[in-house]
């Protein structure tokens, strides 16, 4: 699967080439300037190609990019060195990231991505001799076609994420999700009928009723509302968003213990198998979250071990501050079924303190240097949260800024972040880098917020190892039981080197 994929950069670059001839190159009167843009938006159009392949950490949706984008930009690119003394770099950026390449992009982070390529494979720099379209790949001089190919295949460095302006690790999450799919795909074509696995002992409806009863055994009551309700006098914002998530999470539970109460019936004979006692049954036997619970519950991407883990964690946590309804000293962001609410009941309780209007301010996020475990009360005004991690990159407590992320280190932790409401006209913006928060490392309606997080180098640079460009930065809420199962899978990791 790995050696398939080396060389999807050399071809792509070719492939690119191969759209123009001798012809192409000598059409223009700006002869050496033509060239040059012209092949590195070859570059770019190689890059945003293959990008996808990394899934979100390349692109978080998939687009049409196609030969079109790229002849048409040439075209583009000729008319307007002809009709120009001076190269306009700024009018042929807006054009191919906005309209050419831009018009397939439906993201606003995507948006952003496209930009920052363009602004680093396009700019005056090129004429001099100064870019780098990769680590050890500087931009052609002034050649013939052939010699474009050759100098492909002569100085092109081997394949790695590097050549997009990703960290290695990308490669890894790519490959480890391929692999993961493939065996995914080899279990759900397995027979339906017989035992549950060789060497297993058990059949297959024997393992389905085993966990069937687990769930049933561990799952906690429904919270009581109607006493919720009355012991929330004051319905402060926070109390608010306690109540909204005890709400649903009945709503849940009650899904589950429903449709396992049917399903049980079913395989005791009491009642007739439905199709959906049956997707019930193969979601349950496949380690998967059946769909039906899917549909009330919030995104994961968890196995059906795994996620009921994660629900007893959650239902924990809302017990414990539903208790008094005092806001915990460290509010754990990833349980929330909408951790949007709880952000935005932080700006509502500050702008009734202060009588801010809310569209005037914003959210600071400051990340501490501490663990949940040290901390005993909350802040008198903000939260502390946790529950978040960074992909692309890591946190240094030593600089407190955005750094290099450390090989095989996929998804490092981030310490206690410290968020508080403030005006937008009072917030930093300088060494800032715009870091988008997303429930799972899936896309779609996944977005949370943005939050504002130190960096020391500018976060705008594909060409650089050490300074990889937006849109592969991002945070995600991980489970407290994925965190663990990261954890021990590190440790057995050590403990064989």
């Amino acid at each position: 699967m790995q050696q398939a994929g080396l060389q999807a950069m050399h071809a792509n670059l070719h492939k690119a080439l191969d759209n123009f001839n001798q012809d192409t190159l000598e059409m223009c009167a700006q002869e050496s300037e033509f060239k040059s843009i012209l092949f590195a938006v070859c570059y770019f159009h190689a890059v945003v190609a293959e990008r996808s392949k990394f899934g979100p950490q390349g692109w978080n949706r998939s687009y049409p990019f196609n030969v079109g984008d790229l002849t048409i930009s040439i075209n583009v690119l000729y008319n307007y060195l002809e009709a120009n003394p001076k190269v306009p770099f700024d009018d042929l950026r807006y054009l191919f990231g906005e309209i050419m390449y831009g018009g397939h992009i439906t993201d606003d982070w995507d948006r952003r991505l496209c930009r920052t390529y363009l602004g680093e494979y396009i700019k005056p720099e090129m004429m001099e001799g100064e870019l780098c379209l990769a680590p050890g790949f500087p931009l052609p001089g002034n050649m013939d076609y052939n010699n474009y190919h050759q100098y492909i295949d002569d100085t092109l460095p081997a394949e790695s994420p590097y050549l997009y302006g990703l960290h290695p690790n990308a490669e890894i999450g790519f490959l480890t999700q391929s692999s993961e799919k493939l065996f995914r795909t080899v279990l759900e074509m397995q027979p339906r009928d017989g035992g549950a696995g060789e060497g297993c002992g058990m059949t297959r409806e024997e393992k389905v009723r085993t966990v069937l009863e687990e769930i049933m055994e561990r799952l906690p009551e429904d919270f009581n509302m109607t006493e919720l309700l009355e012991k929330a006098e004051e319905r402060t914002p926070y109390q608010v968003v306690a109540l909204q998530e005890c709400e649903r999470m009945n709503f849940l539970t009650q899904e589950i213990r429903g449709s396992l109460h049917e399903l049980n019936l079913g395989l005791k004979g009491e009642l007739t198998m439905t199709s959906e006692m049956e997707n019930l049954q193969n979601a349950i036997f496949l380690d998967t979250v059946p769909d039906n619970w899917t549909k009330r519950a919030y995104p994961s991407m968890s196995s059906l071990a795994l996620w009921f883990t994660d629900l007893l964690v959650r239902i924990k946590e809302l017990e414990h501050w539903s208790n008094d309804f005092a806001l915990p000293a460290v509010v754990w962001l990833a349980g929330f079924f909408n951790p949007q609410s709880f952000l935005t009941a932080i700006m509502q309780v500050t702008a009734r303190r202060n009588e801010w209007p809310l569209d005037r301010m914003c959210l600071q996020c400051d990340v501490t240097k501490k663990h949940p475990d040290d901390f005993t009360s909350a802040p008198r005004e903000g939260a502390y949260v946790h529950g978040l991690y960074m992909e692309g990159a890591r946190w240094d407590t030593q600089t407190g800024m955005i750094v290099d992320a450390r090989l095989k280190e996929l998804t490092p932790a981030m310490p206690v972040m410290f968020i508080r409401a403030i005006l937008v006209d009072k917030q930093e913006s300088r060494n800032i880098y715009q870091c988008p928060v997303y429930k799972t490392r899936q896309r779609g309606p996944t977005y949370v917020w943005t939050f504002n997080l130190k960096t020391k180098e500018p976060p705008s640079n594909p060409g650089s190892p050490t300074s990889p460009s937006p849109g592969h930065w991002f945070l995600t809420m991980h489970s407290e039981t994925e965190r663990l199962e990261e954890e021990e899978e590190e440790e057995e990791q050590m403990r064989e080197k």
